[in-house]
Order: C-alpha cells, then structure tokens, then sequence
C-alpha cells in the first residue's frame, strides 16, 4: 500500500480580541475558520483568540471571549483578522497596537472587518493607503484619520497586505475572499455552501445597492434569469449587448437596471464568473489551458492569462500548480458539471 502524502500543517488565524469589538464579527471569524470541515476537503485551519493576557473580554449583549493566547502568538500567525467595534472610536490597548505594527513589519497578512479599520488607523497602519468600512463610518473615518485614503465605495480592498471591509455581510465577502486567495476557489466555495451564502463576490462591488422600486421588482425576475443564461453559455464569446437582447432591453438601459440591481456592471460580472469558472476548472481537471479557455469562454489562453494576470496577480499554471486537486489524486470529477460561477442569486 502506497504511503500517504503528508498533510499540510494548519493554517494560523489570529483573532484579534479586545473590550469593545462586535460579537457578528467575532462569530464570522470563528464560522470561517473555527469550523472543521476537512471531512468535505476544507483545508485544515488554527483559529486562535487572542488578546493581551486570559482575561474574558466583554461584548454587547452579556456575552464573553474568552482568550487562549496572548499576543505573542502573532507572531506565528499566517493571517491576523481584526473584528468591528461596537463604539467605532473604541481606543486599542497599546500592546494591541504595537502588537498589529510588528505583524506588518513581518509581512504578516492584517484584515479588518467593518470599523476594524479604525483600529488599523490607531496603529497609523493606513496612513496613506487606501481602505473601506461601513459607508455609514466612511465619513468618521476620515475625520479622525485624515491621512488614510478612504475608498468611498467597496466591499473589500487591499493596501500592502493589509485587508479591510465594509459593514456586516463584507465582513463574510472578505474572509472568504481571503479563504480563496490562500486555498483556492474550491476551499472557499465548501466553507460558503457550509454557511449557506453566496461563495462569489468581488470586493469591487457597490457596497449599497438601490431599494427595489415596483418596476425594479419586475425587472429583477428579468436579470435573474438573464445571469442564468450567462451561465449555462459561458464558453460562447457572450457580450452585454447579447445579455440586453436576451433580457429585451436596450444596452444602456440593462446595463443601468443591471447595476442598481447587483452593485456591479454586467460586463465586470461577465469577467468575474469566468475566472471563477477557469479557477474551478484549474482546481479540478487536468484539461490543457486552451480547453480551459474555451470553457471559460475567454477564447484564448492568451486573454485568460492576461485576466489572471491583472485581477488576480497570478497566471493559469501558476494557479494550478498552487491549487490543484488533480484527478490522478482525487479521481476524475464531472467536467461537463464545471461550467459555471456562483450562483445567479439576486442581491
């Protein structure tokens, strides 16, 4: 019998735990990485709460975390993540802050969910890089951190290895993104389809997305269905005029009733579910790229390089050889099953 390969050791994920951070963050952390899912391939994780010495740490609502390392432990982190605050202003105790300095320092990926980035900004770790948070905080934020460069609208964005989020369901987007962007598409979309959300959204989607008007109700049904389609013919050459005249509309006009529906421009999301599908593809099968492409509906391996390339800083083979769950290991999957992004959920 064939030795088995080695597991790879578990990936360390700090959570950062002081009075005053917000127990949904603290929860999201915790279902993403405190979770085991390696019985559904999940990769194996090592979440750890940690704050300035064992003291239970206050949150809204009578609840307590409790912490089971100091921060010391950071510096065997691969991913520190720094939940919200109740009261965005809330002062980081100064170890906290020294502690989060020498983290960076060392090249250690910081992510902030919602007003997480206040606490980054205490630590003068945003001056002068870009980041987001609630668009309800945006204003406060530049307000009491005139030196960092606030992105108005977003759902995550990254600034020298440092992560942060909107409010609430970014918070999700994020540590999934960050899910992806370490293990692959495939580990993330096992722990999304865990949590029972959505496993794709790009961090440069609106934060907030119009109230449906009667008409916009109406429409939605129409776009619904129309990423439906796109979907199921991803790997013909599809352009948004093919969409609008699927969906009876003009250009303009779906291109507009598209945007307010989703937070993101038909062709934008067009792009987003083809690397998503080339990314699956990669993950699972060993098709040449050009096939790959094909599916993928880029039309060429040269243009699906090129898109790797500028939206996720990597190429195809790179990808693969980082993310790879091979048939000759695993078995060969469905291919003909792999053709699609996530799901066509309305948001």
């Amino acid at each position: 019998m064939a030795a088995q390969a080695p597991q790879p050791p578990a990936y360390r994920v700090a959570l950062v735990a002081f009075p005053g951070i917000r127990a949904f963050d603290v929860s999201v952390i915790t279902e993403v990485w405190g979770t085991d899912r390696t019985d559904r391939g999940a990769p194996s994780f090592d979440l750890r709460r940690v704050a300035v010495d064992s003291t239970p740490v206050p949150m809204r609502g009578g609840l307590a975390l409790h912490p089971d390392r100091t921060l010391t432990w950071l510096s065997r982190a691969d991913l520190i993540v720094v939940p919200g605050l109740d009261d965005h202003l809330t002062p980081a105790p100064t170890p906290v802050l020294d502690a989060l300095r020498r983290a960076h320092a060392r090249g250690t990926t910081l992510a902030a969910l919602c007003g997480g980035a206040f606490t980054l900004a205490q630590a003068n770790l945003l001056d002068g890089r870009r980041a987001i948070t609630h668009w309800n905080l945006i204003d406060l934020l530049r307000t009491h951190h005139p030196r960092v460069n606030v992105v108005p609208d977003a759902l995550f964005i990254e600034d020298d290895n440092i992560w942060t989020a909107a409010g609430t369901a970014a918070g999700i987007d994020l540590c999934l993104h960050l899910v992806r962007r370490a293990h692959g598409a495939e580990a993330a979309a096992t722990i999304a389809r865990s949590m029972v959300t959505a496993p794709f959204r790009t961090g440069t989607q609106a934060q907030f997305i119009e109230h449906p008007t009667p008409r916009a109700d109406r429409d939605a049904d129409t776009l619904a269905a129309v990423r439906e389609h796109a979907l199921r013919h991803l790997h013909e050459p599809l352009t948004v005029a093919d969409l609008a005249a699927y969906a009876g509309m003009s250009p303009r006009s779906f291109a507009r009733h598209f945007t307010a529906a989703t937070g993101t421009t038909p062709l934008r999301w067009l792009l987003d579910q083809r690397i998503a599908t080339a990314q699956k593809l990669l993950e699972r099968t060993d098709l040449p790229m050009p096939e790959i492409a094909r599916r993928a509906g880029f039309g060429s391996e040269v243009t699906m390089r090129q898109h790797f390339a500028s939206r996720l800083a990597t190429s195809p083979r790179a990808y693969r050889a980082a993310f790879s769950t091979s048939a000759s290991a695993t078995g060969a999957p469905d291919t003909a099953s792999v053709t699609g992004g996530s799901s066509p959920i309305a948001r």
